[in-house]
């Protein structure tokens, strides 16, 4: 199932453009070009179906049709629709792929900040019982 996903977007890289550089935006960006460079920090980002990202992003949340390449740490969500196809690392508390989508990288979803995530998850695991926070149950 398509979902059509508008972020109101105050900013626009449009399809015949191309934007290099460090790009520091307060409010909303779409791009539907091209975008190339060290940082992009925004808000919200929407990369359109024609859009082309190559850097790392920083954001409130992200909306991906397009392709990037890149690490995306959102702290809020990252949504991938059907069309998006992304190589890098994904970081956010909320990560929702549609059907179709092509990703390489690695996932890190979750509200809780973790030193060492695979360590914590098995002390999680290795405790005899659970309630659904992670935390031991008394017995009985």
């Amino acid at each position: 199932m398509a979902v059509n996903v508008e972020v109101a977007a105050e900013n626009t890289i449009g399809e015949e453009s191309i934007f290099e550089g460090r790009f520091a935006v307060r409010g909303n960006l779409r791009v539907d070009g091209r975008f190339e460079g060290a940082s992009l920090l925004i808000d919200q980002l929407h990369v359109g179906p024609t859009g082309r990202v190559k850097t790392d992003i920083v954001a409130t949340s992200v909306v991906v049709e397009g392709v990037v390449i890149g690490n995306i740490t959102a702290e809020r969500r990252i949504l991938l629709l059907s069309t998006a196809r992304v190589l890098g690392e994904l970081h956010t508390p909320e990560l929702i792929i549609q059907d179709g989508v092509i990703l390489e990288g690695k996932c890190s979803v979750g509200h809780m900040k973790v030193a060492n995530t695979r360590q914590f998850i098995q002390s999680l695991y290795d405790k005899p019982s659970l309630n659904g926070d992670g935390l031991s149950t008394p017995a009985g």
